[in-house]
């Protein structure tokens, strides 16, 4: 009776049961396959897109080839870390970023160095400009740095100027302060045609600021934006003077010197 009874009651799959398990079959053979085109095949295939952003006066074609990116390059081939080191040896580039977006997309992110000033150099007999950044990095030599662009720095000894070196590690709290004064006053270096460097004898040095419209000249150890503003009002106070070829501030409070005693 038990065999009977389970014969009796024993039925074929319904049409509705066969359809859900040939969706699944079907879903099940889908998934895998995109599962093999995202893990196995799309990552290994070159980049659909690659972005590259902050960068003005550098080919993006520039920017490719030293990175080593090819019409090839893939995911999988490529190495963020080893592109960044690449692209931090051009000497106008202060960072580099590289994003690898999963399966086949790349994003590039450059900061420029930042001009602050610049010197004049002879490079091969010919007096050429030398532009600088706040950390004193060396990255254009002979290009278009002009008076009234950025400041111009005289007194500084460069020798053999190339893309990538370094001034002197005690000029740097000076263009740190440049870069400052730039951003938050730019009218006040506008009115400074000339930053000289001015060597003590055992170490250090001093500022000479020659102003862009006086005669008087301007001795100090170090600047900010609130010196500066001092310095100008000063000058105006004194241009009339006769007989003062120097304003000292060197000591926080300001002193002429007449020009028959001037050591330069």
């Amino acid at each position: 009776m038990a065999g009977d009874y389970v014969l009796e009651n024993s039925e074929a799959p319904s049409g509705f049961e066969r359809f859900i398990k040939i969706f699944i079959v079907i879903a099940a053979l889908c998934l895998g396959a995109e599962l093999i085109w995202l893990l196995g095949i799309s990552p290994f295939r070159p980049f659909s897109k690659i972005d590259i952003t902050g960068f003005d006066g550098i080919d993006r074609k520039e920017i490719l080839a030293v990175a080593g990116i090819s019409a090839s390059s893939s995911y999988f081939t490529t190495d963020a870390i080893k592109i960044e080191n690449a692209l931090m040896g051009i000497s106008s580039i202060e960072s580099a970023r590289v994003f690898k977006f999963f399966p086949n997309r790349l994003r590039i992110v450059l900061e420029e160095r930042k001009p602050v000033a610049f010197a004049l150099a002879s490079v091969n007999g010919k007096t050429v400009p030398v532009v600088f950044d706040s950390q004193g990095v060396i990255f254009e030599v002979g290009g278009k740095a002009l008076p009234g662009l950025y400041p111009v720095i005289s007194g500084l000894i460069i020798e053999d100027p190339a893309p990538g070196m370094r001034l002197p590690e005690t000029f740097i709290p000076f263009l740190k302060q440049l870069e400052k004064i730039e951003m938050s006053a730019p009218e006040l270096l506008s009115a400074i045609s000339e930053f000289r460097i001015y060597r003590k004898l055992f170490d250090g040095f001093d500022l000479i600021l020659y102003p862009a419209h006086k005669r008087i000249k301007v001795r100090m150890s170090e600047i900010s934006e609130d010196a500066l503003r001092y310095v100008l009002l000063m000058l105006d106070v004194l241009s009339d003077s006769l007989g003062i070829d120097t304003i000292d501030f060197r000591s926080g409070i300001a002193s002429y010197i007449p020009k028959e005693a001037y050591p330069e």
